[in-house]
């Protein structure tokens, strides 16, 4: 094991190096063009057993992704924002082959406007493709995650792809110490890819449901893979406790965070949540219960383990990275569903629209959001969804707007 200083771009990079990915497609993209870069020299200088190929676009890329590890290939790859969107309709075809490889998401805001910095509107405009989804916070989870994605797109009881998420410039260029393991460590962990039936063969044919099909014939076809990610539960708790036994880092499917006698909690994915930590630090400090709780593990939807975590609990602020125009904040609206009807579940769930575009989020931020769920809690009434922005943002928006407006006169004289 050495323990290093390298970026999540790096971290996404050795992961794919450790599990011994074997065919990298690629096509490059800000800010992830430095994981195939650092994948690239490796292979150029013998360091890596791998073929990378140059796609000439994502949509291509994802093809030969789902095309490859069918044959029986570990594969690999790496996109970002508008990279994922363009390879949207093999995103939703790949997972239909059933056949798994890791793809890592370096989540950016995505156009119009145009932003270089993160949100999760990319990724989460992925949710419900049949790609499993993991999302990371530190460069050291990208490391691991990226290996326990294998094993658990692998197992014979899910056979779907993985997509790892960390967030573009708070962590995809971020030095962290990261602990990068043994290669014989790693393959007492992950064994080498069994494509069993899924494997294409010319002598060997199988009968795969990726043809045009009538109507019973495509749902049963679909539902089978709901029902794979839904065993893919059950089979990240048990490789995530055999990971915790071979590395010594613990990764549930749901983090918690002091949140175990906590009134209100935060909850959130992300880089950001590290700062929700911090957050919660402060207010423990200042003699105020409040937790956090993240989910890792975004598709299989982890309800019951997210039940566990509120249970008791008052009041959750739902801080969304992201924004579905015209219904609000995607975490705020699944979590509801998740709870709804349930006993012993917070009365209170609070919407907070906040990091659009890599905007950041504030300590004192936090604290009012805190603040204000727990005033809903006293007064029995939750508050309506508001966006995380101050007044001087505000001033400095209104000050470009009426710049705007008085050239836009001055040209019509």
């Amino acid at each position: 094991m050495t323990r290093t200083l390298i970026t999540g771009n790096a971290a996404a990079a050795w992961g794919a190096r450790l599990a011994g990915a074997e065919y990298v497609p690629a096509f490059p993209i800000t800010p992830q063009t430095e994981i195939i870069e650092t994948l690239a020299g490796w292979i150029d200088a013998g360091e890596m057993e791998c073929r990378l190929v140059t796609l000439e676009s994502e949509h291509s890329m994802i093809t030969a992704a789902g095309a490859a590890a069918s044959t029986g290939v570990r594969v690999f790859s790496a996109t970002s924002s508008q990279g994922l969107l363009y390879g949207m309709e093999m995103v939703y075809a790949v997972p239909g082959y059933r056949a798994p490889f890791v793809l890592v998401n370096v989540s950016r805001g995505v156009q119009t406007p145009v932003t270089l910095e993160p949100d999760h509107n990319d990724v989460l405009a992925a949710r419900d493709s049949g790609f499993l989804q993991l999302h990371c916070a530190t460069c050291q989870e990208v490391l691991d995650s990226t290996l326990i994605a294998y094993r658990l797109a692998e197992d014979h009881r899910v056979r779907l792809p993985a997509l790892v998420n960390l967030d573009g410039f708070y962590l995809s260029f971020t030095r962290e110490p990261v602990e990068i393991p043994d290669r014989a460590a790693v393959e007492g962990f992950l064994p080498p890819y069994d494509p069993e039936t899924t494997r294409f063969h010319a002598g060997e044919p199988v009968s795969q449901g990726v043809v045009v099909l009538g109507g019973a014939y495509y749902s049963y076809f679909r539902y089978e893979q709901h029902l794979a990610a839904q065993r893919a539960l059950e089979v990240y708790d048990e490789v995530a406790a055999e990971f915790a036994q071979q590395f010594g880092r613990s990764y549930d499917a749901v983090e918690t965070y002091r949140s175990e006698d906590a009134e209100i909690v935060f909850f959130m994915i992300g880089s950001f949540s590290t700062k929700a930590k911090d957050a919660v630090d402060r207010l423990r400090e200042a003699g105020q219960a409040v937790g956090l709780v993240r989910p890792r593990l975004l598709r299989p939807y982890p309800a019951e383990a997210l039940r566990r975590a509120l249970d008791g609990k008052k009041g959750v602020a739902v801080i969304d990275q992201n924004l579905s125009m015209g219904m609000g904040g995607v975490l705020h609206g699944e979590l509801a569903g998740a709870l709804y009807g349930r006993a012993g579940m917070p009365s209170v769930l609070a919407s907070f629209i906040g990091g659009l575009g890599g905007r950041d989020i504030a300590a004192e931020e936090f604290y009012e959001m805190a603040a204000v769920t727990r005033r809903a809690c006293r007064e029995g009434s939750t508050p309506p969804p508001r966006l995380l922005y101050t007044a001087d943002e505000l001033r400095q928006m209104r000050k470009l707007q009426a710049v705007a407006h008085a050239e836009r006169m001055e040209g019509k004289q």
